[in-house]
């Protein structure tokens, strides 16, 4: 008996189905100019912003005065009003936590009696606005010379840093790699300090920690696709049936949804850091460590997948034998961006074709063993 009843429809994937399930071909690399013009645009801008405006610096890098005072029943305009009526120009307001209150200025323009005066008023001042004693204000002060330490220190750490990263991922991969990681670090950097100088965002030793933070995420992300291209270099690539640029693709669909889930999981925090921590509940000092994270983690991603990977194909290509197999796909015109399962029943196929070169190799071998052997055994003696 046939059945009347027709075959349900398999629905096809949406975008995220095929994420997970391995199916995507983004051509990457075939892209390339694309993802690098939009990285040199917002570099372009942020370095004009930074020509034109520099950085807002904290205290702790030029030098200046702050003070602290626990006031739970004010605000950050009531502190700020205070201050400027105190002759305070400029001042920086924060809130340290929930109900502390820091207030900085830079005072090294002014002679020594002179920034005592200002001190001493806006002690006065910020003690009137919390209700407390003068005593209870702290006051500290750094000088110029120490910011000039403390810039030395954060341009030493940033350098050390790169000399090591280079040095590990030349040993651990090769020079090329090393490179393109390289340029993607300072791509993640010029991006965030672009961002904060056109923006105005203040730079602390907070700000510091987080670059370094960033740099090193960026470079995990990086590693895992170069250590996957690595793998199909040994693998795929050896069948001839791509190029360099092509298998660059196919490492990085294959690294895709574990870059993106990478990526979310750490940004989703540091958002909600910023969101909670610092616009709802005021604590304005998450916002300076928050704020690069967000920025650099952002940046990261992009240029882990964008930059690192196509910079490397482009590199890698202008080597003779990626060269000979880029023009060789290039005249047989299938130039198509493999999905990972895709290039998995290829790397079967090919494993196979080589299983049966192998043995069909091994029977003529052991034919030619045989005839050689027979042929001894006819040729006559000599007597």
């Amino acid at each position: 008996m046939i059945s009347d009843v027709a075959p349900a429809e398999v629905k096809a994937p949406g975008h995220f189905g095929r994420l997970y399930q391995g199916l995507t071909t983004i051509d990457f690399v075939g892209r390339k100019r694309t993802w690098f013009t939009i990285s040199v645009i917002i570099i372009v801008i942020g370095l004009g912003s930074l020509a034109i405006r520099g950085f807002n610096l904290g205290i702790d890098f030029k030098g200046g005065s702050s003070w602290e005072v626990l006031a739970p029943h004010t605000s950050i305009q009531a502190v700020t009003t205070a201050v400027n009526n105190a002759g305070l120009s400029n001042p920086i307001v924060e809130k340290l936590g929930s109900e502390t209150y820091q207030v900085s200025a830079d005072l090294n323009a002014l002679s020594a009696s002179a920034q005592l005066d200002l001190t001493n008023k806006v002690v006065d001042a910020m003690a009137k606005v919390a209700g407390k004693n003068v005593n209870q204000v702290s006051t500290s002060a750094v000088g110029p010379t120490w910011g000039g330490q403390i810039t030395n220190r954060a341009l030493e750490a940033l350098i050390v840093f790169f000399i090591a990263v280079v040095a590990y991922i030349s040993i651990r991969f090769e020079p090329k790699m090393a490179l393109a990681a390289f340029i993607a670090m300072v791509h993640d950097l010029l991006v965030t300090v672009g961002v904060y100088s056109l923006f105005g965002f203040q730079i602390t030793p907070d700000t510091v920690i987080a670059i370094l933070t960033i740099l090193g995420y960026s470079l995990y992300d990086t590693v895992v696709v170069f250590d996957r291209v690595r793998d199909n270099t040994g693998t795929v690539l050896k069948s001839g049936d791509m190029s360099y640029g092509d298998m660059v693709n196919l490492s990085m669909n294959q690294t895709l949804a574990r870059s993106i889930n990478t990526s979310l999981v750490a940004i989703l925090p540091v958002f909600s850091v910023l969101a909670v921590g610092a616009y709802i509940l005021g604590a304005t000092t998450l916002q300076n460590y928050g704020l690069a994270l967000f920025v650099g983690l952002m940046s990261g991603a992009y240029s882990s997948i964008f930059i690192a990977s196509p910079l490397l194909a482009v590199m890698k290509e202008r080597e003779p034998r990626f060269r000979e197999l880029a023009l060789r796909a290039a005249a047989r015109g299938d130039h198509a961006v493999l999905s990972a399962n895709a290039a998995a029943k290829l790397s079967g196929e090919s494993a196979q074709r080589q299983r049966r070169s192998t043995a069909s190799g091994q029977s003529s071998s052991t034919s030619a063993t045989g005839y050689a052997i027979q042929a001894r055994a006819r040729k006559p003696k000599k007597r």
